[in-house]
């Protein structure tokens, strides 16, 4: 939605001027001066003739920021004119929230009164933007200036010309001096001393262009004011007599480059241990790390490592009742041991994961904690804080529901009780007391089942003093609800990548997530499995279906992650036909993995991860385009990124080879028409060359899933 109307006025103007009564008019000649004033008390301001309207990006008329990571650009328009045929000139005002002053760029009209301006963050935090309009008394007069020819009238125009320029120069004055006033630090002092000794320099210009204006013999007159160097100086001198600016202020929340660019790996520290049936501890995880790393993952996500409560603890396979030695399900959170902000016993102690996260830190991994706000029923919270709970006539807490799962093992938590605002004070301090730790990165657990101010007030909070820190959102629910989770601040969303199979929905969806106005504030972060979901072609589509999904979610989306090492070692029994639960799932019960498997996809998954890393295309969502083919079990598309930009055409058929043409966009991947090109597989290394958009491909789903193909750099075509 964009922004409304932005002028402003003393107080808001009627829908339509007043009407007055016939005895009213026939004697408005005799008190004029009062009618007059009472347009001004009205409201009405005659003066302002500047519109500024529809601004963008804007996020629902600017309630909620955009998002942008280091470096990137936030390209801002907005619908700017005025009535008649005077020039207009528009400025994009920008400041990050710690700076004073704004910054600000000229924009460029595009036609149709509309214009673009763009620049670029360099810092986390909030960054604030405006559109500044005005009519252009110089930039007026330099354009009909150039349109006359008589001398007299030439001479004329031209002492109204100076007339605006001494103007100018005496604005810039005004400007310098109020600038003293208000020096701060001393390398403030410096560079506004630099800048005074432009400004003096520039204020000479404008004097003695004026002068000339003046002086010139009518013979000279437009070679001396047809100066498009001076008129900019003068433009950029020259007061704003009633500019109008967009309101309200618009926000781009700035989050370090992992919050758009990234591969999890989640793993289980329970089952990190070098011996079957012995519970791992963050020492055994120690041992992970390495191959973690050199599969090229960036982020190592660990479900929740607190202690796990007794009562109505879940048994293997989900059982109600667990049998002896049963371990629980790590999201059944709470016991005598401690709750949000303690360890489970088996994995170690606090010294033992600080030094888990140092080593990582080494590796070039970040960890990432789950955070889950529920309860198991022994939770500390249960007896401390009863209020927190909403208790039934039997004296019992109705457990969790999402269904048709059910988790006995968990109470939820009532964020709008009699006493929320403690509660809400406490989560808050869990969040800070591993901050403390040293973690940065959040997978918050159905944070859709809480309510969304809470979120909007939390993430806050901690961005305020932490704001590199990083939210993910694992919300499979609504559109609409996972959409306003990322508006209040999450960084980074799951998405429905895990149940879109076929050409027609990856292309619908992810088309929607990179092209629509969303993507100013939705990240996708795709992943082909998770602990609770084990999709229905992992079931029975074998080693291609897993390595088809891999590429899939690693090129389509920046953000991608993998629930290992159920995914590089295929698990895919299901629990049962009708279940996405595995069989056997490591969420009741420790596994003990072979990572030496012969058949193990770590080599595929390695190989992917550099070819993201190498590829500034493959780093972002927003490049994303679908080429034609004449196949639906080919799915066709690229990412670019400067010069650099890569072709991914994938067989989304495991079972069988797929061959067909691809119809390629050559304007937006900067090539030439009917030029030959060649075009480098990275995931084989084979070479291939091609010419112009139609190309034949064919793909055996056993040697590979896809060609990943890095184009040749654009030449002299100018990418979209």
């Amino acid at each position: 939605m964009a922004a409304e109307e932005s002028t402003v006025w003393p107080k808001a103007p009627p829908s339509n001027p007043p009407v007055q009564e016939a005895s009213e008019r026939r004697k408005s000649h005799l008190r004029r001066p009062a009618a007059r004033a009472s347009l001004a008390d009205a409201g009405w301001a005659g003066h302002v003739r500047a519109v500024v309207e529809n601004v963008q990006p804007c996020v629902d008329a600017g309630r909620f920021p955009i998002k942008r990571a280091v470096g990137e650009q936030v390209t801002v328009e907005a619908d700017c004119f005025a009535d008649g045929h005077d020039h207009l000139s528009c400025v994009l005002q920008y400041r990050h929230e710690n700076d004073a002053a704004w910054s600000e760029l000229p924009m460029l009209e595009l036609g149709n009164d509309r214009w673009r301006a763009a620049f670029t963050v360099d810092r986390i935090g909030v960054w604030r933007y405006a559109v500044t309009a005005w009519v252009d008394a110089l930039g007026s007069w330099y354009a009909e200036f150039a349109r006359r020819a008589e001398d007299a009238d030439l001479a004329v125009a031209a002492r109204m010309g100076a007339d605006l320029i001494d103007a100018a120069a005496d604005n810039s004055a005004a400007e310098q001096r109020a600038q003293k006033r208000r020096r701060g630090e001393e390398q403030d002092r410096r560079r506004e001393e630099e800048l005074g000794r432009v400004r003096d320099e520039e204020r000479g210009r404008m004097r003695a262009w004026a002068k000339a204006l003046r002086q010139g013999s009518a013979d000279r007159l437009k070679a001396i004011a047809l100066n498009p160097k001076l008129l900019d100086i003068a433009r950029r001198h020259a007061a704003r007599p009633n500019a109008v600016r967009s309101a309200p202020d618009l926000r781009v929340s700035v989050e370090r480059e992992r919050a758009r660019f990234g591969a999890w790996y989640e793993l289980f520290p329970r089952s990190t241990a070098a011996e079957a049936g012995r519970h791992g501890t963050f020492r055994d995880t120690l041992g992970w790390l390495d191959y973690v790393a050199d599969m090229g993952f960036d982020v190592l996500y660990l479900p929740p490592i607190h202690p796990i409560g007794e009562q109505h603890r879940k048994g293997r396979n989900n059982a109600v009742q667990a049998a002896t030695g049963d371990v629980g399900s790590p999201w059944g959170i709470g016991s005598a041991a401690g709750g949000h902000t303690a360890i489970h016993p088996e994995l170690g102690t606090l010294e033992d994961f600080r030094r888990l996260l140092e080593a990582a830190r080494r590796r070039g991994l970040e960890i990432a904690l789950d955070m889950a706000f529920q309860a198991a029923p022994d939770h500390p919270f249960v007896k401390a804080h009863p209020e927190w709970f909403r208790w039934r006539p039997d004296g019992t807490v109705q457990y969790a529901e999402n269904p048709p799962k059910k988790y006995q093992d968990i109470y939820p938590l009532s964020f709008d009780g009699p006493d929320w605002h403690g509660l809400w004070q406490e989560l808050l301090g869990v969040f800070r007391f591993w901050i403390g730790q040293g973690v940065r990165i959040f997978r918050v657990d159905n944070p859709h089942t809480k309510p969304f101010v809470f979120w909007e007030w939390v993430i806050a909070e901690i961005k305020r003093s932490h704001p590199d820190t990083i939210f993910l959102a694992e919300a499979f629910t609504r559109p609409r609800i996972m959409h306003r989770l990322a508006k209040l601040g999450f960084s980074q969303s799951y998405t429905y990548f895990t149940w879109r199979y076929n050409r027609r929905e990856l292309t619908d969806y992810f088309t929607e997530l990179a092209q629509s106005p969303a993507r100013e504030y939705f990240r996708p972060n795709c992943w082909p499995n998770t602990p609770d979901i084990l999709s229905g072609p992992l079931r029975h589509g074998g080693r291609p279906e897993f390595s088809l999904r891999l590429v899939l979610a690693a090129t389509l989306a920046a953000n991608y992650g993998i629930y290992g090492p159920a995914f590089e070692l295929m698990e895919n029994r299901p629990r049962d036909d009708a279940s996405e639960e595995y069989l056997n799932s490591e969420k009741y019960e420790l596994r003990h993995w072979d990572l030496q498997r012969p058949d193990s996809l770590a080599p595929l998954i390695t190989r992917i991860n550099h070819i993201r890393r190498a590829n500034p295309a493959l780093q972002s969502d927003w490049s994303l385009r679908f080429h034609a083919t004449d196949n639906d079990q080919l799915l066709c598309y690229s990412k670019t990124a400067g010069s650099n930009g890569v072709l991914m055409v994938v067989n989304l058929d495991t079972r069988f080879t797929q061959s067909g043409w691809v119809d390629l966009d050559l304007a937006a991947l900067g090539l030439a028409a009917d030029a030959a090109y060649e075009v480098h597989d990275l995931l084989t290394g084979a070479r291939y060359t091609w010419r112009g958009a139609r190309n034949f491909v064919r793909l055996d789903p056993r040697a590979g899933p896809a060609h990943i193909l890095q184009l040749p750099a654009p030449s002299g075509v100018t990418v979209r």
